[in-house]
């Protein structure tokens, strides 16, 4: 039997942090699921059928990875589908508290779902799909910070074309 991992995130849009978590995820475990989760405490730009599209052209080279959507709570889609493991990427120390609270609330609606921290590398440290809003709506260059199909679908959001 294979190890599902989930890769959750709103995911608003991918980035080039994103994308390492989930080629290094995609190194360890036989299948890695990217799921775009709706997070109620942010306004999305693109909708969740864009953000799909976006991340599977992005990880299109990774054949074990496959990308979906969920809406509910995390750990229901992880068991729905099987999975035993978590994917979480941690940015920076300020990360950590929030992630520790989620892991702590998933190991009590269940203990049998491991998470894994992994760190990402030192340049996407200050990595955030906010700060990649904030750059390209005012026309910065993002072309180092998202894949390339990333970068024009937000030229296209902000009108840059």
């Amino acid at each position: 039997m294979s190890t599902i991992a989930v890769v959750p995130g709103s995911f608003d849009p991918i980035t080039n942090g994103h994308l390492d978590i989930i080629a290094r995820a995609s190194k360890i475990f036989e299948n890695v699921r990217v799921v775009v989760m709706h997070n109620s405490a942010k306004k999305g730009l693109f909708t969740a059928e864009e953000r799909i599209e976006l991340i599977r052209e992005a990880t299109s080279h990774f054949p074990n990875v496959k990308v979906e959507t969920s809406a509910g709570l995390l750990i229901d889609y992880v068991n729905r589908i099987g999975a035993t493991v978590i994917v979480r990427g941690l940015r920076a120390v300020s990360d950590f508290e929030y992630e520790m609270q989620i892991t702590s609330v998933n190991r009590v609606l269940d203990d049998e779902i491991e998470t894994f921290f992994v760190m990402t590398k030192s340049q996407y440290s200050f990595l955030s799909s906010s700060i990649v809003k904030e750059v390209s709506q005012y026309g910065g260059d993002i072309s180092a910070l998202v894949p390339r199909n990333v970068e024009l679908a937000l030229r296209e959001k902000y009108n840059q074309n």
